[in-house]
Formats: structure tokens, sequence, C-alpha cells
């Protein structure tokens, strides 16, 4: 496509941005997802730190043992396995890292898609080994 020219001849000058990518900038209060590419606010009700997409659930190895430490050097995406709840009847999602194979529990936040959530509810996890070290990991 020919890049567009004014009456004169010469090339139009590029509109400024307002889209800033660094600290404090567009991307400051929200993340991108891996799953579904939506962005996600940080911002979750019924949780203090989000860390997985209300959409499709999918979330980053980001954690290493205390919720919000960021402190994982893994960075591996971690896919939704299944639902646990707590005895207080909380729902926790059950998420496996696909690089390294760690399991891990996350609490659902008031926002959440609850299809998704059903979904996972209502699908048994397919291997008994999964269901183990799932219940160990609580």
């Amino acid at each position: 496509m020919p890049r567009q020219r004014n009456t004169n001849g010469h090339r139009r000058r590029q509109r400024p941005k307002d889209v800033l990518h660094a600290r404090g900038g567009h991307r400051a209060h929200d993340f991108r997802c891996v799953g579904c590419r939506l962005d996600v606010p940080l911002d979750a009700p019924g949780t203090a730190h989000r860390n997985h997409c209300p959409n499709c659930l999918a979330s980053l190895h980001v954690d290493r043992r205390i919720p919000g430490d960021r402190a994982a050097d893994c960075r591996g995406r971690m896919e939704a396995l299944g639902l646990a709840v707590r005895a207080d009847g909380e729902w926790m999602i059950v998420h496996q890292c696909l690089s390294c194979g760690e399991l891990s529990t996350n609490r659902t936040a008031g926002d959440d898609n609850p299809l998704p959530l059903l979904r996972l509810a209502l699908q048994p996890l397919r291997d008994a080994g999964f269901a183990r070290r799932t219940l160990l990991s609580l």
C-alpha cells in the first residue's frame, strides 16, 4: 500500500501516541492473558493478588511460595486442571505449569467467568496421580 502524502507531495507527520508501555503507562494496572490475549485488570474482587485470567482461567508461573511474591524463576504458562473446595466453601483453581509441571492452587475471584469454572467443576481429573498431588498441594 502506498504511503499517504499530502498535496505538497510530502509524507504526513505521524500522530502522537498516548499509549505508554513503561511503568505508570498503559499497562501499569493490567496484564495481557497468555491464553485468550485479553487485557486483564490487576484489581480483582475477593482476592488481593490476581494471578489468572477471569475469562479463560489461564495463569503464569510467577509466584514461588507466597501469593503475590512474584519470585518464581519459571514464568511458564499455567493450565487450569480442576477445582478444589476449601473447608469454608471457597473454590480454588488447581493449575499445573506446562513448563516445569508444578501444581498450585489459586483463589477464584469475584469477576471470574462462571462458565469455565463450572466446566472445571464438572470435569474430573483425568489422572489419579494428578488428584493425589492436588490434594497434597492444598
